[in-house]
């Protein structure tokens, strides 16, 4: 399994080699992620809200989502490492703030909630 200092460190090398890293601000990076992650959901702009198994069984649906995945993740990597951010901490501490923030009473509520506006 390869760890976020491997990519970092794959990153690094990619825009070094490229004289890339002049153009790789945080402003045009964060721009990268949006732009990647609207792609993302491109792919299921009107669809109707599959499951997931649906998804995963459309083999050519499946791979495109796995590529922009990718790209939302390759560029998040990118702002973290140019801001000095350690993403594998970031995202321990974030989870660690969802799981007190949204605790098994209060994560009831909201899915009795979001339940409630459902279309039949």
């Amino acid at each position: 399994m390869t760890d976020f200092d491997e990519f970092t460190d794959r990153y690094k090398s990619f825009i070094v080699d490229r004289d890339w890293d002049q153009f790789h601000t945080p402003k045009n990076l964060a721009e990268a992620i949006s732009i990647e992650a609207n792609e993302l959901l491109e792919l299921f702009l009107w669809h109707d809200n599959h499951p997931s198994e649906t998804v995963q069984a459309d083999t050519e649906l499946h791979g495109r989502v796995k590529e922009e995945l990718a790209d939302v993740v390759i560029y998040s990597i990118a702002l973290a490492t140019q801001l000095d951010i350690d993403l594998a901490d970031a995202v321990d501490e974030k989870m660690t703030a969802n799981e007190t923030r949204f605790d098994e009473d209060t994560a009831a509520d909201m899915t009795a909630e979001l339940e409630s506006w459902q279309r039949d």
